[in-house]
Parts: structure tokens; C-alpha cells; sequence
């Protein structure tokens, strides 16, 4: 007769075990990435909101963006709008092929990873005196 071994209890105990404790860990890690850096609020021009007072690109010196990260716009939406633009649209203050109109007054986009984002007015005396941004989103901490 055949002598039952307790190893192979041992074996059949422990895997399960070993898969619980490696999802543990992944999901432990994922919260603590999350965690570190929650994606963050930016409201363009402070108190003052989007405003051709500001020059929104010197508003954007000194600040990181990450993925993830919100720009909220706050302005007249029945006097003016914005626009996501590519940098040929920024440089020349005019709106090209594929351009993403905003014209709620109270517009939030966020960030993705990577992509250089060019925000606008297109009116020209406006983008003319600074009523433009370029910001691209790092990947999150």
C-alpha cells in the first residue's frame, strides 16, 4: 500500500498562497504610485481667470505638469472661447484643420501624457498680446 506524502498538501496549500500575496503586492504598489501624487487643479490666471491681462505663458514658467493634471478655464463664455491647437496654430494665432473648440466658460481639460498642448483664443488682438499657452504633461511621479 501507498504511503500518502504531505508534501504535495504543502505544495497545494502554498501556491494559492504565493498568487495571493503576489497580487497583494501589485496592488499595494499601484495604490502607493497613485498615492505619491494625485493629479493636480490648476485654475489658468489664479483668481483673475483666463483674462488677456495675464500672459498665460509666463503664467505657466515655474510650474510642473503631470498626466493626469487638470486645467480648468474660467471666462465670459458668451464674449469668448478657446482652442486646442498643433504649434503651427499656436504660432500663428489661427486655428488649424482638427482643432478642438471650448466655449463653456468654465472649460477643464486634462492632460495627457506626453502631448505638447497648445491652448488658445483665436481672436487675434487677444492671442496677439498673450492670450496663448504651450504645456506638455510629464509622465506622473
Amino acid at each position: 500500500m501507498a504511503r500518502s506524502s504531505g508534501h504535495v498538501s504543502y505544495v497545494a496549500a502554498t501556491v494559492p498562497m504565493a498568487i495571493f500575496m503576489t497580487v497583494l503586492c501589485l496592488l499595494l504598489a499601484t495604490d502607493m504610485t497613485h498615492a505619491w501624487r494625485r493629479p493636480a487643479t490648476y485654475y489658468l490666471g489664479g483668481k483673475d481667470g483666463w483674462d488677456p491681462v495675464i500672459p498665460m505663458d509666463s503664467w505657466t514658467r515655474g510650474k510642473t505638469f503631470y498626466a493626469g493634471d487638470i486645467l480648468v478655464f474660467k471666462y465670459d463664455g458668451q464674449e469668448s472661447n478657446l482652442w486646442v491647437v498643433n504649434r503651427t496654430g499656436y504660432e500663428t494665432c489661427t486655428p488649424n484643420d482638427g482643432a478642438k473648440e471650448y466655449d463653456s466658460g468654465n472649460d477643464r481639460i486634462r492632460l495627457p501624457y506626453g502631448m505638447s498642448y497648445y491652448i488658445g483664443v483665436f481672436y487675434q488682438p487677444d492671442c496677439s498680446a498673450g492670450l496663448k499657452m504651450a504645456v506638455k504633461a510629464l509622465a506622473p511621479k
